[in-house]
């Protein structure tokens, strides 16, 4: 049988949302989003980020400068004993502000780089979820054929529609993805 994930967005999901988020020293997790990744990994779902980073894109961050700012998220959950299964991220800048636009099939709410991590890690979309707190993330695990679940921290509060559940937070979300998985 193929795995499940949780597919999680980084910014306003995992960590805290920083406005084009460049320097490592700004990474902070929000409350309950280490031990609710542990929860998850230690349940047998795969937990893989999905960021969209335009500030690549937006010559304002490297690769390497990226890099960085994931280790810190890295050590960050190792201090609460757990680790991400994998790491997506899409360099590109937006060229307009709709949410609802594919303009690449990377760029969230573009599928793809759900549609990566599903061939890379054996990941049966149709039993997993993508989590995040924008339009374009629920979009992206609609497009993927997951179900989404928005939180209400980081830009959460602005999502009313197109989304499958809703929680607070992180912590919250995984309870719902831990219940439901039960019945599946």
């Amino acid at each position: 049988m193929k795995n499940r994930a949780a597919f999680l967005d980084r910014d306003g999901t995992i960590i805290d949302l920083v406005h084009h988020l460049t320097d490592p020293g700004d990474v902070r997790l929000i409350d309950g989003a280490g031990a609710a990744i542990r929860r998850l990994r230690a349940a047998g779902w795969k937990v893989i980020v999905i960021t969209n980073q335009s500030v690549i894109g937006r010559g304002k961050l490297t690769e390497d400068g990226l890099a960085k700012v994931h280790a810190v998220m890295d050590a960050q959950l190792a201090e609460h004993e757990t680790q991400t299964d994998g790491l997506y991220f899409c360099p590109l800048a937006p060229t307009q502000k709709d949410q609802r636009v594919i303009e690449d099939a990377m760029r969230k709410p573009g599928p793809g780089m759900l549609l990566q991590a599903a061939r890379d890690h054996d990941i049966d979309l149709s039993r997993s979820w993508m989590v995040g707190d924008s339009l374009s993330d629920v979009l992206a695990g609609r497009n993927a054929g997951c179900k989404s679940l928005v939180v209400r921290t980081g830009y959460g509060d602005k999502v009313t529609t197109d989304f499958d559940a809703e929680a607070p937070t992180l912590a919250e979300a995984a309870n719902i993805i831990l219940n439901e998985g039960k019945s599946s």
